[in-house]
């Protein structure tokens, strides 16, 4: 019979003993078998302890400022049939919870859920960040008061380059197919979930920013049956397969710049800016306000503290005058350039994004140390001036990835959801349109969800 095993990360926010200062993690072995269990922190190796069936181990410790201290935890037992719940500390909210009955694997394909997983909202106690009870926000994000209705004179686009693979839109569902899903009463192949996503990105836009025109850029050969108001498909010619997007991405936001700039003498008195977006993105308050509240930049990046990656690509955006047009065509060729001849081996994924960070810092003059606080500043770079803002901010991701940023701000305005989040995306648009919750009760619902990874 083989070894089971499950790694688990707990983040622990609850104290115990408020006197103390101090938390605890408490663990009951519930397999049959001998269960090994091995934990630690940054700061604490509790080390190796086997529990019998029915066994329990607890330890202490004093957690960060924040309360948010991670542990990482490693189980290992062997028997085919298993069962493993994680509690928080007061014993009332499941947080994990795993059942498996198939045949033991040495190395297991790690869980993913078909149904949102809630945990702890992180942030605790900080004023500035969103304080949740349950899935009821207690204090109200800062929104706009122009959100939904903006008096905001210049048009804002927004851009995205989308795709689908292999498979027809058209194509009859199986409703045997492995690779179904379910959200809410509807099922999805892999196509229409795609195309789901895609739909809950223009909703959030259309709900925000209602005078918004959104530009999808595409393979010619897809057809995309989108039909939607203010929404155009914009076919670009390029090489969309997998290995080569984030490549093609580029080459279509650099082509599109170059027709805006083209054309600019039909709409020359009607200024249009644009921001490029991932298309997994919910923009949760009105972007016009950039455009309004920072006159001096051609160019807008947004940045997070992490040393190799501190830029993402999910969000830029060029103020849509002449000059910034032709400013924001002409950096983004130079990132074309770096990417193609140096990061090519990451040409799947993350080379826009070392290719970004590298037209950057080569900046002889640039200060890498100001990606460490979340506070927009402005740079000359080749010739652009860029706007840096933070991904806090314009490109919150509900994991925290890096430990950027703790908790969600108040003044969040876009939420980015990356990797095996595209769920939550769509069970957080299903929740805000079933209930009477508003925009704060679904960040809490995303704060509480986004650390689980999820079947897409």
């Amino acid at each position: 019979m083989g070894q089971f095993h499950l790694s688990l990360a707990i983040l622990l926010v609850y104290l115990i003993s408020p006197a103390l200062g101090k938390s605890g993690v408490h663990i009951i072995s519930g397999v049959p078998s001998a269960l090994r269990v091995q934990c630690k922190s940054k700061d604490d190796d509790i080390g190796t302890h086997t529990l019998s069936n029915g066994e329990e181990f607890s330890w202490r410790f004093k957690p960060n400022i924040f309360r948010t201290t991670l542990f990482y935890c490693y189980f290992f037992w062997e028997e085919k049939q298993k069962s493993f719940a994680v509690y928080d500390a007061r014993l009332s909210r499941i947080f994990l919870e795993l059942h498996k009955t198939s045949t033991v694997e040495d190395h297991p394909k790690k869980h993913k859920f078909d149904h949102l997983v809630l945990g702890p909202a992180a942030g605790e106690g900080l004023h500035d960040r969103l304080q949740c009870q349950g899935i009821k926000a207690l204090n109200k994000t800062h929104f706009s008061a122009s959100a939904g209705t903006s008096n905001f004179r210049e048009n804002v686009a927004f851009v995205t380059v989308f795709t689908t693979y292999n498979t027809s839109i058209d194509r009859p569902i199986n409703v045997e197919s492995r690779d179904m899903v379910t959200v809410g009463n509807i099922s999805y192949n892999k196509v229409e979930r795609s195309m789901a996503v895609l739909d809950v990105f223009i909703n959030f836009i259309q709900m925000m920013m209602p005078q918004s025109n959104i530009i999808i850029l595409t393979d010619p050969a897809s057809k995309l049956p989108v039909h939607r108001n203010r929404v155009t498909v914009y076919p670009i010619q390029g090489e969309y397969s997998r290995d080569k997007l984030m490549l093609q991405r580029i080459r279509s936001y650099i082509a599109f710049l170059e027709t805006r700039l083209e054309e600019h003498f039909q709409w020359q008195r009607q200024i249009s800016h644009y921001i490029f977006t991932d298309s997994d993105v919910a923009v949760v308050d009105d972007l016009g306000q950039i455009f309004n509240n920072y006159l001096n930049f051609h160019l807008v990046l947004t940045f997070r503290n992490n040393k190799d990656q501190p830029l993402n690509s999910g969000f830029i955006a060029v103020r849509g005058t002449p000059d910034g047009i032709r400013r924001g065509k002409v950096f983004l060729q130079e990132v074309l350039k770096v990417y193609s001849s140096k990061y090519m081996k990451a040409s799947r994924m993350l080379g826009d994004q070392l290719a970004l960070a590298w037209v950057v810092k080569s900046n002889p003059s640039f200060d890498a140390k100001r990606f460490t606080k979340p506070l927009a500043f402005l740079e000359e770079i080749g010739g652009a001036s860029v706007l840096f803002l933070p991904c806090a901010i314009y490109n919150w991701t509900p994991p925290e990835g890096a430990g950027q940023f703790h908790g969600m701000p108040l003044d969040v305005k876009v939420v980015h959801f990356k990797g095996s989040r595209k769920r939550l995306m769509l069970e957080s648009w299903n929740f805000l349109n079933s209930s009477s919750s508003d925009i704060s009760d679904m960040l809490c619902l995303i704060l509480k969800s986004g650390r689980t990874k999820y079947d897409f």
